[in-house]
C-alpha cells in the first residue's frame, strides 16, 4: 500500500483508540462511581483547547487573528460550539441508560447523516458501495435499538433514553464533522480548534453551573476519580488535536469509516473491565 494510506489507517486507529479511551472512562465513571457529570468532562477538554489553540489564534498577527475572526464569524463559531457541546453532552450522558458497546455502536448513525451533509454541503458524490454501507449502517442501528428495548423491558433499565440520546449526539457530531472539514480544508486547522476552544468553554461551562452543580458537589474525589477524569480529558484533547489532520488528508466521512474500529476496541474492554457477555443467534433476544 502507498505510504499516504498507511498513515491515514494508523491515524485511524490512533484516533479509534481516543475515542475508546472517552468511552471506557466515561462508562467506568457511571458504573463504578456513579460520576454523572458529561457536561464537566467536556469543559475540561474545551478549556485545554482554549489554553492551546485559542492562545495560538490571538498571538497570531494579521488578518486571521483570534480578534478579526471574531468581527467576521462570530456567531457561526457560536453555532458550531453548541453543536459540538451538545453532541458530548448527549454522548456522555448516553452512558447512565446504555452499555459501552450499545453506545459505540449506535455512534455509526452518524455516517449516514454525515455522508448527506457532505453531499448537499461540501459536495461529494458518492458510489453504489457507499450507499450499501450506509444501509448496513442503519440496519445495525435498528437491530441495536430492538436488542435494547427488549433487554430493557426485562430489566426495568432506561437503555431506550440512552440509545436516543447516542443517536441525537450522533447526528449533532455529523454537523459538527462536516463544518470542521470545511474549515481546516478552506482554512485552518488551529482557527477550527482555537474558535471551538473559545466557545465551547463559555458554553459548556454555562451549561455546567445550571445543570450539574449538584452532581459535581456529589462528587466524593479520591485519585482514582481524579485519574479517569484526567485520562478522559488526555483522550478527548488527542482526539480534538489529531482528527483535522486525517480529515484534510481524507474527509469527514473517511474518517468516520475508519473510526469505526473504536467500536471493536470498546467490546474488549467491556468484556474484561465490566464483565459483558457476547450472545450470539436467536439466544441475543432471549
Amino acid at each position: 500500500l502507498p505510504w499516504h494510506i498507511l498513515k491515514t489507517l494508523a491515524l485511524g486507529q490512533m484516533l479509534s483508540l481516543f475515542i475508546c479511551g472517552t468511552a471506557v472512562t466515561s462508562q467506568y465513571l457511571a458504573e463504578h462511581y456513579s460520576v454523572n457529570t458529561p457536561m464537566l468532562q467536556s469543559f475540561i477538554n474545551y478549556c485545554m483547547l482554549l489554553l492551546v489553540y485559542t492562545s495560538m489564534l490571538a498571538l497570531r498577527k494579521g488578518t486571521d487573528n483570534l480578534w478579526q475572526i471574531l468581527k467576521k464569524k462570530w456567531w457561526k463559531y457560536i453555532l458550531l460550539g453548541l453543536v459540538d457541546v451538545e453532541a458530548n453532552y448527549s454522548i456522555v450522558k448516553a452512558y447512565q441508560y446504555t452499555t459501552l458497546t450499545s453506545v459505540q455502536l449506535l455512534d455509526c448513525f452518524g455516517i449516514p447523516v454525515l455522508m448527506a451533509l457532505s453531499w448537499f454541503i461540501l459536495r461529494a458524490r458518492y458510489r453504489l458501495i457507499h450507499f450499501i454501507a450506509v444501509a448496513v449502517c442503519l440496519v445495525g442501528v435498528g437491530t441495536m435499538v430492538g436488542a435494547d428495548i427488549v433487554a430493557g423491558r426485562q430489566d426495568g433499565s432506561d437503555v431506550v433514553i440512552g440509545d436516543v440520546l447516542v443517536l441525537l449526539g450522533a447526528s449533532l457530531y455529523a454537523i459538527s464533522n462536516v463544518s470542521e472539514e470545511y474549515i481546516v480544508k478552506n482554512l485552518s486547522r488551529v482557527e477550527f480548534l482555537g474558535m471551538v476552544g473559545l466557545f465551547g468553554t463559555l458554553i459548556s461551562g454555562l451549561q455546567l453551573a445550571i445543570v450539574e452543580y449538584t452532581d459535581i458537589a456529589n462528587i466524593h474525589w479520591n485519585l482514582k476519580i481524579v485519574l479517569l477524569f484526567t485520562a478522559f480529558a488526555l483522550c478527548m484533547f488527542g482526539l480534538y488535536s489529531f482528527m483535522p489532520i486525517v480529515i484534510k488528508v481524507t474527509s469527514a466521512t473517511s474518517v468516520n469509516l475508519g473510526i469505526l474500529t473504536a467500536d471493536l476496541y470498546s467490546l474488549f474492554f467491556g468484556l474484561f473491565l465490566f464483565g459483558y457477555k457476547v450472545r450470539m443467534g436467536y439466544n441475543f433476544l432471549k
